[in-house]
């Protein structure tokens, strides 16, 4: 284990791509927040009574411990950047038969997939840190201090690292399925950003909340939007925090699923 965690990790660090889109959303992530807290700042400013009464039914969603819940709601929208990396890596093992040549070395098929898993596990990692801290800077601006309630949304964390290791899975499983980082790059995001996000606003208008059971649907809901973005439906804001727990497992099905298709097709697989 610690030889493959080893040899991804030397991939990884000589990967320029790898730099510059984790470089990239290191910046997109603060900067989204950053936009909304501007937007929000204004709001509560706004000349007479209009500003108090924005800031007495909003609150500070940016201060702790809410702060934990918007960051990791608006950091999620760009999932799909590192997203590009996992697909990237995975491809580039075929287009330059790197996968071939871990065989010939003498790593195991499942070996070869598990060390694909590492990638999307340490990537993962990465970018939950990331949004941990940016979380954590975020609410200490807004409270100039730790308070008692600080951590008491932290399993936002948690929450936030599932949503993005299995977004990332579904990445990596377009990227194995199809090989051609271009045509699984493409497939990927026009289905992240366009047709699930199409097919779930269809299906809504319609009554049918079938569409929360679409594979990327399934762990936004892990996330839902934030109490002051809710004001007019909360009612539905409560069933949505409800639902965590049941859409925890079904995220945690659906990205079971993923690898261990993974792994039973590679085992099926040429080496071409």
């Amino acid at each position: 284990m610690k030889t493959l965690i080893y040899t991804e990790w030397l991939k990884m660090r000589k990967y320029n791509a790898f730099w510059w889109i984790m470089g990239i959303t290191a910046l997109a992530y603060p900067g989204i927040n950053f936009i909304f807290y501007s937007i929000y700042d204004q709001i509560i400013k706004s000349p007479g009574r209009a500003g108090e009464i924005a800031k007495l039914a909003l609150g500070n969603p940016f201060s702790f411990p809410e702060a934990w819940h918007t960051v990791a709601y608006f950091s999620s929208w760009f999932v799909f950047m590192p997203a590009v990396v996992v697909i990237m890596f995975v491809s580039n093992e075929y287009s330059f038969k790197t996968h071939r040549q871990n065989i010939i070395d003498g790593w195991s098929r499942d070996q070869f997939i598990g060390s694909k898993l590492i990638d999307v596990a340490l990537i993962t990692l990465i970018i939950t840190l990331l949004y941990s801290v940016i979380s954590l800077v975020t609410g200490i601006l807004n409270e100039e201090r730790l308070i008692k309630t600080t951590w008491d949304q932290a399993y936002y964390i948690g929450l936030f690292a599932l949503q993005t290791f299995s977004q990332l899975s579904i990445a990596f499983l377009c990227g194995f399925l199809l090989r051609k980082a271009f045509i699984a790059l493409g497939v990927f995001l026009f289905y992240f950003i366009v047709l699930e996000p199409v097919l779930v606003a269809i299906l809504r208008v319609k009554g049918n909340d079938m569409g929360r059971y679409l594979p990327i649907e399934i762990s936004d809901r892990l996330i839902p939007v934030p109490a002051f973005l809710a004001e007019l439906d909360k009612d539905g804001y409560r069933k949505s925090l409800a639902a965590i727990p049941q859409f925890v497992l079904l995220t945690l099905i659906l990205t079971t699923v993923i690898w261990g298709l993974c792994f039973w097709l590679n085992r099926k697989r040429d080496l071409k």
